[in-house]
Formats: structure tokens, sequence, C-alpha cells
């Protein structure tokens, strides 16, 4: 956490902090293998969600998101998921997963997101992701299915 500089001048070199811009200040990271299913149309948390407590109201919040086993489970329906910092959505990262035109069922891969977020508060953070379908609520969507391993990850740079 700090540096060793000198003025050149003959004067002793000094140790000086190195500034917090940019540093990565904490890591926290959450994984889930618990399949979340939906067969609605209104969003509803999936089990993937981590909290942080930023050091600063300056700090940034970067938020990686890796969301596996997506599923379509019958009918010409898809899902959609979304990320969250408590109650505020952020963005909607997948709005049709799944969908294939077809009435049976289909498993995606995956998705992810990466954002960075500046939550403007020293208190206790949590981000999560939600699902619901994208179409209609006749079948359900799911994630994790099979118990498939989804990840989020929160890094904190100072600022």
């Amino acid at each position: 956490g700090q540096v060793l500089t000198s003025t050149g001048a003959g004067s002793a070199p000094a140790f000086e902090a190195l500034p917090a811009t940019g540093k990565v200040l904490q890591v926290i990271n959450a994984v889930t293998s618990t399949e979340t299913a939906s067969s609605s149309t209104t969003y509803a948390d999936s089990t993937l969600s981590a909290a942080i407590t930023p050091s600063a109201t300056t700090s940034k919040v970067l938020v990686i998101v890796s969301q596996v086993g997506l599923l379509k489970n019958s009918s010409d329906n898809g899902g959609k998921l979304r990320l969250l910092r408590a109650t505020t959505a952020l963005k909607e990262f997948e709005n049709d997963f799944g969908r294939d035109g077809g009435t049976g069922l289909n498993i995606v891969g995956g998705t992810g997101i990466c954002l960075l977020d500046s939550p403007e508060t020293t208190s206790a953070t949590t981000y999560k992701t939600q699902v619901a379908c994208s179409v209609s609520s006749n079948a359900s969507v799911a994630v994790q299915h099979n118990s498939a391993v989804s990840t989020i990850t929160l890094m904190e740079i100072g600022a």
C-alpha cells in the first residue's frame, strides 16, 4: 500500500501511501446451484445474490454475474433476467432466453453481465438477479437447472 519516492536532490527517500483511486478494495463472491423457476411475467428473486459494504460513498462496485442452466420448459415462451441493487432494477441483461418458436423443452447454456455501479453508500448493499417469463405465464422458465452453478462477484473500486 506504499511506494518509495525520492526528489532526486540528495534528500532521503520517503514512503508515501498509494492513492486508492482505481484500486480493488475488496472482493465478495457468491455461488448458487439451487434452481429457481418462474411461471409468471412478473420478476421474482433467483437464489443468486451477494452483499457488499463499501468503505466510502464515492466507491464504485463492479458487478460480474454468470447465470447458467437457463431453461424454457414448454410452449413458445422465453425467460428474462435482470440485475438489482437492493430493490432498484439496474439492468435487464436477458429478455428472451430459451425461446425458439417451438413448444418443447429448451435448455440454454448461460448468460451474464458486467456492470460498474455507483451505490453512493457505506451501508451493506445487496445485488441479486431476478427471473421471469418473457412472453406468457402458461409455461415455466428456470435458472440453475440440474444444479448448474451460477456466480456473482462484487468488487469495490476506490474512486
